[in-house]
């Protein structure tokens, strides 16, 4: 993928509050937006000018309670890989097993992932991402020896994690064309050959998974568990997050609906993510 000298435009959105902010990034990043920056009440939306679509972003604001004024500029072409070789991002550990490091740094532990993400969402800082790779952690035996499906993946972060787990079937899925080629570029990067296509899920494979692992918008997760259903099979598990702990009610019971019982939860400054096995 090239990223160089780009077309980009900014929309700047007002909001109540950090929390709002946090909760607009995770639905606009399902229609192409691959970059934010909070500020003083202004959350800053970044997306290739190709890939806007108005009408779809104005959908997914209404999909949440409240107004949110915003205002669309175009911004000057940027150079995207020089800017992220200059800023980079600060390496993470998780757990003291898995470190997250930019491409040309040295890791310390077990298993090392690298990423170049340049406008992709996801480095694993976020705590949604951390928490994935916890529970991923505690379940590498079912990993090793299963099939991994990494649905909005994003970077790829989670299914590169499933394949240094031993998985030997891995994919993942984004809706962004984008992010699924940078994610692609991330696999190779870290000696890892699995596919990474650009769809959802309705591209899932019926009673194909050992493991589905889903970090994306509750609405959205609520919507698809119907397919998340069919897709993992029986004995199966599906990790979640991407919602906060005042959804998991809501998460839970329509997964109960769908065939799936609560196997553990995690939750980090409001953030939540469920292991659920399916019956």
């Amino acid at each position: 993928m090239n990223m160089d000298s780009q077309d980009y435009l900014e929309i700047a959105v007002s909001v109540a509050d950090e929390m709002s902010a946090e909760i607009i990034e995770a639905v606009v990043a399902e229609i192409g937006f691959d970059s934010f920056m909070y500020e003083d009440g202004v959350l800053k939306c970044y997306i290739q000018s190709d890939l806007f679509d108005e009408a779809a972003f104005q959908e997914s604001l209404g999909m949440l309670e409240g107004e949110y004024p915003y205002r669309v500029e175009k911004m000057a072409a940027v150079n995207w890989n020089a800017e992220w070789e200059q800023s980079g991002f600060t390496p993470i550990v998780v757990d003291g097993e898995v470190t997250i490091h930019p491409f040309g740094t040295e890791a310390q532990t077990p298993i090392s992932i690298v990423l170049k993400p340049e406008m992709a969402f996801g480095t694993g800082h976020h705590n949604t991402t951390y928490m994935m790779m916890q529970t991923m952690l505690s379940l590498r035996d079912v990993i090793a020896d299963g099939s991994v499906m990494d649905l909005g993946c994003g970077t790829a972060i989670l299914a590169i994690l499933a394949a240094k787990l031993g998985s030997k079937d891995v994919c993942g899925i984004d809706i962004d064309a984008v992010a699924a080629r940078s994610a692609y570029d991330n696999v190779r990067l870290n000696g890892e050959d699995f596919p990474v296509l650009c769809g959802d899920a309705s591209d899932l494979k019926a009673g194909a998974y050992d493991v589905l692992l889903a970090n994306i918008h509750r609405n959205i997760i609520i919507a698809d568990l119907h397919r998340y259903a069919t897709a993992v099979r029986k004995g199966g598990w599906l990790l979640l997050s991407g919602f906060y702990e005042s959804d998991v009610a809501d998460i839970e019971a329509a997964a109960a609906q769908n065939g799936f019982i609560l196997e553990g939860r995690r939750s980090s400054e409001e953030w939540a993510c469920l292991a659920l096995r399916r019956g």
